[in-house]
């Protein structure tokens, strides 16, 4: 097997075991920060970040970022217009196994090299020799889309909307920069907010709502879009569903932050998969069950069904305006680590040469000890978008969308991740689905007929990203770059 810049297999000096396995015994060190820093070494990177992160902190930054039960309220038109009651749970079903079936393979991958490139630097490390820095650097540029993510919770037609989205975004700059040693703290309080504003709204429907029947919530399906198949416009609605989703690789971007990545990523990652799906399907039959007048919360002025629900369940103004502070609260705290991990794969990326002003860009400044360059690019790139809302609604969803193909186009990895096993030995790490189950689990087949060619954003990235490419950083971008060399 040859021997790869930034992997893990090392054909001459023998086969590695697991990346566990080895960092536990470099020297004799048993301490947890130094074989931290060895296993990173071993990909060929310097560790310059504080791991302050562990299990808890980092689960609650997991859950405060996907927040499922929240964003799925936000997003809850499109599967309510097109798919209806019944499609809404059977959809959400669907794509919650489907981030499940997504983020096991990537979790294989977060075990094997835990930096916070996460899978530019895994399609680097297995794809084919010829094209590895290629694919490789596209999909760091797609990754990238998920810059946009955290204003996806944010629909405003009107300045104000764009104004409040700057506030917020300054607001997670400041916990970003200022306080972040605070920040794992923050996300372990976050967890525990995250869990009591669930069972808030879930009571407080259970308790007050109408009580529908069974039959209109798993069996009255809807087609408002007036789609030339029901099955067609359940699948329009799933964009709903795959939002609430969104952002469940962003701890990916975070391991050189935190203890024992390759064990407390994966782990992490799969807990909140399952916690926040658990929240997100009770949420949604508790709101079905709680409505009275579906036709009038798809037509709310506020543009938000959940919002003409909960009033209908309550009865009272004041009531709903408690439950809904506590979904935009919730959001708040998504949009903070949003910052820290897109801000992490931005830093990432330009230390591999990746980004033009990568010398800048890859700086972490010494007093706060964060990517400081990298965190205020990305937050003047957030609110730049936010400006496009003001102009052009359509535009402005077209751009969010980047956000969800950007976070699925995770399948290349998973691709080359499939190829690389194949008549190779890879030396997994501490997470891994052995054998066909992984094989079939990182194979999605596609033809030109089922193939969703409506990214017209996404393409646009791509293509930017090809020129770009071919232009200027084919000289300078060589894949992760060896900042520490092994003997």
């Amino acid at each position: 097997m040859r021997i790869r810049s930034d992997s893990l297999v090392l054909g001459d000096m023998g086969q590695v075991k697991s990346a566990e396995h080895n960092v536990g015994c470099v020297s004799g060190v048993s301490d947890r920060e130094d074989q931290d820093r060895e296993q990173l070494a071993r990909l060929g990177k310097k560790s310059v970040l504080k791991r302050n992160f562990r299990f808890l902190s980092i689960l609650g930054f997991n859950c405060a970022i996907l927040i499922t039960w929240e964003g799925m309220l936000q997003s809850f038109a499109p599967g309510l217009q097109n798919g209806g009651p019944a499609g809404l749970v059977y959809g959400f079903i669907f794509v919650w196994i489907g981030n499940l079936s997504v983020f096991s393979t990537l979790c294989e991958l977060v075990s094997i090299a835990p930096t916070s490139g996460g899978q530019y630097h895994w399609v680097a490390m297995l794809a084919p020799r010829s094209c590895s820095k290629f694919l490789s650097y596209i999909t760091g540029w797609l990754t990238l889309g998920l810059v946009v993510f955290m204003s996806t919770s944010y629909t405003p037609r009107t300045w104000q909307g764009t104004l409040i989205l700057w506030l917020c975004i300054l607001v997670a700059v400041l916990i970003n920069t200022l306080v972040n040693s605070m920040l794992p703290k923050i996300e372990g309080m976050v967890l525990v907010l995250h869990i009591v504003c669930f069972f808030a709204v879930l009571i407080t429907l259970v308790t007050l709502g109408a009580h529908g029947d069974a039959a209109h919530v798993f069996l009255e399906f809807r087609n408002t879009g007036a789609w030339p198949t029901q099955a067609l416009s359940w699948f329009v609605g799933l964009l709903g569903y795959v939002f609430s989703f969104a952002g469940v690789d962003c701890s990916f971007h975070m391991c050189e932050e935190v203890e024992n990545p390759s064990v407390t990523v994966p782990k992490s990652i799969m807990i909140s998969i399952v916690i926040n799906g658990m929240m997100g399907l009770a949420i949604i039959i508790a709101m079905l069950y709680g409505a009275t007048d579906i036709d009038r919360a798809i037509g709310s002025k506020s543009g938000y069904p959940f919002i003409e629900i909960f009033y209908q369940a309550t009865g009272s103004m004041s009531g709903t305006a408690v439950l809904t502070s506590l979904i935009l609260i919730m959001t708040l705290f998504a949009i903070v680590g949003v910052i820290a991990a897109t801000s992490r794969m931005f830093w990432a990326f330009a230390r591999d040469r990746g980004l033009p002003f990568w010398r800048t860009l890859s700086k972490v400044d010494p007093w706060t000890n964060v990517p400081v360059w990298a965190i205020g690019t990305t937050s003047v790139i957030s609110c730049l978008l936010g400006l496009v809302n003001i102009g052009s609604a359509v535009v402005y969803n077209a751009l969010v969308s980047i956000a969800v193909t950007g976070l699925y186009s995770s399948a290349l990895p998973a691709l080359a991740n499939t190829a690389a096993g194949q008549g190779q030995t890879l030396a997994w790490g501490p997470w891994h689905v052995p054998g066909v189950f992984g094989i079939v689990n990182n194979i999605t087949p596609t033809t030109l007929a089922t193939t969703n060619w409506s990214v017209l954003m996404t393409g646009a990235v791509v293509i930017f990203s090809v020129i770009y490419y071919l232009t200027w950083a084919k000289k300078e971008y060589k894949g992760p770059i060896m900042e520490v060399h092994r003997n």
